[in-house]
């Protein structure tokens, strides 16, 4: 079994990705889907985001208001450091109970993590998949299809670790810069480079 990584910043298509590189047949451990499913209510880290946060973070639903945590934490470096010692902890045990049991179906495990660069990776990786989209395609995505404004969308990519930084330490680079087919064709191509480090020595000639 090979684990490897997958980052991009926002904006750049990573979940387009990852769900690819899931029709190939790798396993998939999302950590966004991961925290989300973590802070829903009545879930351990949603209580302790609340007990710390207070009310004002708690939407009508009863759910983790997002964007009110959002607006605290991303202005706060103290408030950022205390949701970060909240979630991380429980977010790194659950997925590895998630590779766990996909270890058991599958050859190739892809770990979905858009903060794997910048807060250093303490697993042992096959190898790096970054997926990689020029900063203002990356901004006109996020307006049009995620309803940020401008400022916002650059706001956001300005917190996250440099496009230089991410392609530096990458291992493969899925190119993202134009429609869906050539997702297609990039995932695809990204998928043959897993196999062939999963299986060194049994490339076809």
């Amino acid at each position: 079994m090979s684990e490897f990584g997958l980052t991009g910043g926002i904006g750049s298509g990573k979940s387009a990705a990852s769900e690819r590189l899931v029709g190939h047949g790798a396993g998939l451990v999302d950590a966004d889907a991961t925290v989300k499913q973590l802070q829903r209510a009545g879930m351990p880290v949603f209580d302790d985001i609340v007990a710390h946060f207070g009310e004002r973070v708690v939407g009508e639903d009863g759910e983790l208001n997002r964007p009110a945590l959002a607006d605290i934490v991303f202005n706060d470096a103290d408030e950022l450091k205390k949701i970060n010692e909240i979630v991380h902890p429980a977010v790194r045990k659950d997925m590895a109970h998630q590779r766990a049991l996909l270890a058991q179906t599958h050859d190739i495990i892809v770990l979905d993590i858009p903060l794997l660069i910048d807060s250093g990776n303490p697993i042992e990786l096959a190898g790096i998949v970054v997926v990689d989209t020029p900063t203002d395609l990356a901004i006109e995505r996020l307006v049009q299809f995620r309803g940020f404004s401008p400022t916002d969308a650059e706001a956001r990519i300005s917190r996250q670790v440099s496009r230089e930084t991410r392609l530096a330490k990458a291992d493969f680079v899925i190119d993202n810069s134009q429609d869906l087919a050539a997702l297609d064709a990039e995932t695809a191509r990204c998928w043959q480079w897993m196999l062939d480090v999963h299986e060194p020595g049994e490339k076809e000639i």
